[in-house]
């Protein structure tokens, strides 16, 4: 899958959500070439990214391009690019900052919980698998460079597993890496978000539980995001249902590729289309759109109301006393909210997920004086080509862009360190410097 494929339908959604104040007095055709044009560049600098060696060269490769241009259609664009890669080191606050969509009450949203009365928040990772007894499917969805949207899913899963679901199909997962199963983790060949530690992590804690992975990525050189739609779904037909008609499948998808009802970028969601294959019934949960944004002005209104009443510490879901889950959308079953954001040494604590992991001091040490260093943890009994459990950027001074707020993690410290979060376990740890270069291994244990 090239990486225009990926982005094309993904970017339409976005851009039309995320349009700057002052490109609204362009016309609407203008304002697309300008979107086309920066679309074109951003695909050529990420490709020679790429040819970089080694993530952390990549990253700052693509942290010069974006400071070489401040258009805002390219700051648009090419910032979901550096997002993704942000997550991908371990950089989750810059992911946040380079790509953000403002939530904001839109028409035929459903009254928020507080208002309508009736409705209790409980903890999501108690409150899903209790919705989920009376579904065959069910659909979570996430931002792609907000690594705390698919934080949930990871310890959903053995509380699905434990209901009796068996297939787990994630999204962009590549059916060319025809060894995962057997090889129980996830590689660089496995995908495209699954570079991403917690997206690693989501599909390394599903092969360990038992659940069978499916790859149902669209791979015909598609154009109309409608076709790309109905490809997946057909995908996930004939590698789940036509061969198992009652199995429990747990889908991990994009935004609104699993929406219910409504119109879908001009057609019809993946979910959609295979709700027309299948009668197996659906549980669609969103977790795309109450999160704490960088700025509180990018909050959804009902997400600020409800950290103020609730004051949670972990997802919640609100249901009523019949059992019913409210959703902001009617296209959506539940809709989660996730807890504002802790940063502890400049880390979001919510990579422990939920109470899986814990964080695990780091020294900069290893880095041998060689800054930004990339600290990557893989697990003991995983092959060196394993997606990290975690990846840590240490820097002296900080890489600067010209864009507010974007900075990795910088220290004053004459070693800086950091944390690192981990499962109980062996560890081998490797420090990174730019050119791929490994400057020190070693070897941890986490009680």
């Amino acid at each position: 899958m090239t990486i225009r494929r990926i982005t094309a339908v993904l970017g339409c959604l976005l851009w039309m959500g995320s349009m700057p104040v002052n490109a609204i007095a362009q016309s609407a055709a203008a304002w697309q070439a300008q979107q086309a044009a920066a679309e074109d560049k951003a695909d050529k600098l990420l490709l020679m990214a790429k040819q970089q060696k080694g993530l952390l060269a990549q990253y700052r490769a693509l942290m010069q391009g974006l400071a070489d241009d401040d258009s805002p259609a390219f700051r648009m664009i090419f910032g979901q690019y550096l997002a993704w890669y942000a997550s991908y080191i371990g950089d989750y606050p810059v992911a946040m900052r380079a790509f953000t969509i403002r939530q904001t009450l839109q028409p035929g949203d459903n009254a928020s919980p507080l208002a309508q009365g009736g409705y209790v928040a409980q903890p999501a990772l108690d409150a899903i698998p209790e919705l989920a007894k009376n579904y065959q499917v069910v659909l979570l969805n996430e931002a792609h460079n907000i690594g705390m949207t698919r934080s949930l899913t990871v310890p959903l899963l053995s509380r699905l597993y434990a209901q009796g679901f068996r297939y787990f199909a994630a999204e962009t997962l590549m059916e060319s890496d025809t060894g995962l199963q057997a090889r129980g983790y996830p590689t660089h060949d496995s995908g495209f978000y699954t570079e991403e530690p917690i997206y690693g992590e989501m599909v390394r804690t599903a092969l360990k539980l038992g659940f069978k992975v499916i790859a149902y990525e669209a791979t015909s050189n598609l154009s109309n995001p409608d076709a790309r739609e109905a490809e997946q779904a057909r995908h996930l037909y004939e590698r789940v249902f036509a061969k198992d008609p009652h199995a429990r499948l747990v889908i991990n998808a994009g935004f609104d590729h699993i929406v219910k009802s409504g119109s879908y970028l001009g057609g019809r969601s993946m979910a959609e289309h295979l709700a027309r294959l299948t009668d197996a019934s659906m549980l669609s949960i969103d977790q795309t759109a109450m999160y704490p944004h960088p700025n509180s002005n990018g909050d959804h209104p009902y997400y600020t109301a409800a950290m103020q009443q609730e004051k949670p510490t972990e997802p919640i879901v609100f249901v009523d006393s019949k059992g019913k889950p409210w959703s902001l959308r009617p296209a959506y079953d539940v809709t989660v909210f996730f807890p504002p954001e802790k940063l502890e040494r400049k880390r979001p604590t919510w990579l422990s997920l939920w109470g899986l992991r814990e964080a695990h001091l780091v020294s900069g040490d290893g880095c041998r004086d060689h800054y930004p260093c990339l600290i990557e943890a893989r697990y003991s009994n995983e092959g060196p080509d394993a997606i990290a459990a975690d990846r840590l950027l240490l820097d002296q001074t900080p890489m600067a862009v010209s864009i507010s707020g974007l900075a990795a993690y910088g220290s004053t410290q004459a070693v800086p360190s950091g944390d690192l979060y981990l499962r109980p376990g062996s560890y081998e740890l490797s420090f990174t410097a730019e050119g791929d270069k490994v400057e020190h291994r070693e070897t941890i244990q986490v009680p």
